[in-house]
């Protein structure tokens, strides 16, 4: 299920959010928790959030149709659309979708780039190939985003074949929560991999967004 916009929102009231200046943000649900708090905490009051299914990301070819389905049924309404995601395994295809609709994205392969910082993830990847990420939302979702879509539920034995090749797990925290790094360690032995925690907080999204707020102003 789609979540909603979020409880600032001109819509949650009842009003057509045509005011100047509004601006939409088409993003992963995955995102959801970070891209409020980032709007809490600036003031962002003129963004408004609307959420694709998380689940989008077990179907990478969905995005694109989804991501095109949202900004026509929105863009009367909003002065700009900015869509938060990054290429998500689409194979460039949200990125040219986002081109021949007019709309800007977030620059980056995926969300464990952009929260470590796309240069930074880059400059580590040939050493890093070997990593399994897990960001907050991953955490909380273990096992409905990783456990069970993979069948390790019902038949654990396939956890040598899918991780064999991995030597460690990293949660990339966005958030200091002692809870989520007891269960991110709990995930990594789980998945009989070493652990290591790094705090990474909103990495590039939040300068992103600020740029999007920006325009806005």
């Amino acid at each position: 299920m789609a979540l909603g916009l979020d409880d600032t929102t001109l819509t949650e009231q009842g009003l057509a959010p045509t005011a100047t200046g509004r601006i939409l943000l088409i993003a992963c649900g995955a995102l959801a928790h970070e891209i409020l708090a980032l709007k809490r905490t600036n003031g962002w009051d003129h963004l408004d959030l609307q959420c694709l299914p998380a689940n989008l990301h077990l179907w990478p070819d969905r995005i694109p149709p989804a991501v095109e389905s949202a900004v026509a049924q929105h863009r009367a309404a909003y002065d700009d659309i900015f869509v938060v995601y990054a290429d998500c395994g689409t194979g460039g295809q949200l990125q040219a979708t986002c081109a021949r609709l007019g709309v800007a994205m977030v620059e980056g392969p995926h969300c464990y780039s952009f929260f470590e910082g796309n240069a930074a993830f880059a400059a580590t990847a040939e050493t890093e190939f070997t990593a399994f990420y897990l960001t907050d939302f991953l955490v909380r979702q273990f096992d409905a985003f990783v456990w069970r879509p993979m069948g390790l539920d019902r038949h654990p034995e396939l956890r040598d074949m899918y991780f064999g090749n991995y030597t460690k797990l990293v949660y990339q925290a966005q958030t200091d929560d002692p809870a989520l790094d007891a269960k991110a360690r709990e995930c990594a032995d789980r998945l009989g991999l070493a652990y290591e925690r790094r705090f990474t907080g909103y990495g590039d999204l939040a300068p992103a967004l600020a740029a999007v707020a920006q325009r806005g102003a």
